[in-house]
């Protein structure tokens, strides 16, 4: 098999998709860069949709890459315990019980890959798939589809997703979920990209501070399933509606914690029926050594934040440098895990005839 290396030498054209791989049962591999007038890039390949890089300037006007990954598609294939940094995760993003549920009278058996639960759409998810890619210069955007067939997984339904990355003139990334379907099915695609705003490979980001516009979350048992319950975050270490270091009470004895080895827990974000549908403000990210803001809008209802508790140092980045725990935070924007086992949850299922629709936007800045 070739070498599968990104060439990082090679120069690449602006928007311009360039074949670096050749893989054996695959199509080619491409990587793009999309690149705005205030200099912002976004790196994306089509194997997993993935986001391999993104450059933001700091108060100073440095730019820097804050987004963890790796210089081959090698990396991304072989990673020590798939920590699928950058990729699309699907069709259901997040945990479903033990690999079953029930569907219009039948259950359904997935791959389990995550303990006893099936994660982040099974054992070859939409992260492990060679996407098609069509780049739209007029648009500054590259729409990305994958079919995947009815069963896969253990999935019913011939799916037909897209995924549309577009970099905006004011440091905004938009992606936009789309798919169809021919048979009624759990759909729930989400973005796993891990930031670390001070740059990746610079260390943990416990000294972020967040907020997440959610006034409850989704409490889960120890094998991070959630209970079903909604509490309120007030008076708990999952209080971010006001914003405070990620890493201000992430040691306190609390189970919840304990179970998913720090924060791995749905948020449940605060919408109105007036917002129903809408781009609301999901979280807000500012790193106050380097000044660089993350901005999250989406029209999900709710955000999985996740900050890096199994990275252990044994991975290896782009700048050479290990990823050392909590080097890195994930908000996933979504429906809520194990919605298809959860009566009281909003319902992930589409059916023929309906287009799953959903929206989330990166927006980057500074604060001096």
């Amino acid at each position: 098999m070739r070498s599968l290396a990104f060439s990082i030498s090679f120069a690449l054209v602006m928007m311009a998709g360039q074949v670096f791989a050749q893989v054996q049962d695959f199509d080619s591999i491409q990587l793009y860069t999309l690149k705005n007038k205030a200099g912002m890039t976004v790196k994306v390949t089509n194997y997993g949709a993935i986001i391999t890089s993104i450059q933001v300037p700091d108060k100073a006007g440095k730019l820097g890459d804050v987004v963890l990954g790796y210089d081959s598609v090698e990396g991304y294939m072989n990673a020590v315990d798939k920590p699928y940094f950058g990729a699309v995760v699907g069709r259901y993003g997040n945990r479903i019980a033990k690999g079953k549920f029930e569907l219009d009278g039948q259950t359904y058996t997935l791959s389990v890959n995550n303990g006893p639960n099936s994660l982040h759409g099974g054992i070859i998810g939409f992260d492990k798939v060679v996407w098609k890619a069509d780049y739209r210069q007029d648009k500054n955007e590259i729409e990305l589809t994958y079919h995947a067939k009815d069963k896969e997984e253990g999935y019913p339904g011939n799916l037909n997703v897209s995924v549309t990355y577009q970099l905006k003139d004011d440091n905004e990334l938009l992606i936009t979920y789309k798919a169809t379907t021919d048979k009624a099915t759990p759909v729930n695609i989400t973005q796993h990209t891990y930031f670390n705003l001070k740059g990746e490979g610079s260390g943990d980001i416990l000294g972020h501070e967040l907020m997440l516009n959610a006034d409850k979350y989704t409490p889960v048992d120890e094998t991070l399933i959630p209970t079903g319950e909604l509490p309120a975050v007030k008076g708990t270490p999952f209080d971010f509606t006001k914003a405070k270091a990620i890493g201000k009470d992430i040691g306190e004895k609390n189970e919840q914690l304990t179970f998913g080895g720090g924060y791995d827990h749905n948020w449940v974000l605060n919408r109105s029926e007036v917002d129903k549908g809408k781009m609301i403000l999901a979280a807000k990210v500012v790193e106050p050594t380097t000044g660089r803001v993350l901005e999250v809008r989406t029209t999900e209802s709710g955000v999985q934040f996740y900050c890096g508790n199994f990275l252990d140092g044994r991975l290896t980045g782009k700048s050479g440098k290990p990823y050392v725990h909590r080097g890195g935070f994930c908000l996933e924007t979504q429906h809520y895990p194990d919605s298809p086992n959860q009566k009281n949850f909003p319902s992930t299922i589409l059916k023929p005839g309906q287009e799953y629709h959903t929206q989330t936007s990166f927006r980057f800045g500074v604060e001096k």
